[in-house]
């Protein structure tokens, strides 16, 4: 649910929403998402200072408290 969230809107931000690749990898306690963009659109999904990065933490924050697990963003160019 959190891992398409997390693609459905950076498919909204970016210029090659084709590129946009999520990987979920799960342990007990929490869950680490990585996005994969386009070299040109990196920037555009951590934004200036990382606003935009920290904005999308700041709304998927809230998920903890339903299913009790912390979520970890980071955004990667495309291989």
């Amino acid at each position: 649910m959190v891992a398409e969230f997390v693609a459905d809107y950076a498919k909204m931000i970016v210029s090659h929403p084709e590129d946009i690749k999520i990987d979920v990898k799960q342990s007990d306690d929490f869950a680490e998402i990585t996005v994969y963009a386009n070299q040109a659109d990196v920037g555009k999904l951590i934004g200036k200072e990382g606003k935009m990065i920290g904005a999308i933490k700041t709304v998927i924050s809230g998920c903890k408290a339903k299913d009790g697990l912390s979520y970890r963003i980071n955004v990667e160019p495309k291989q």
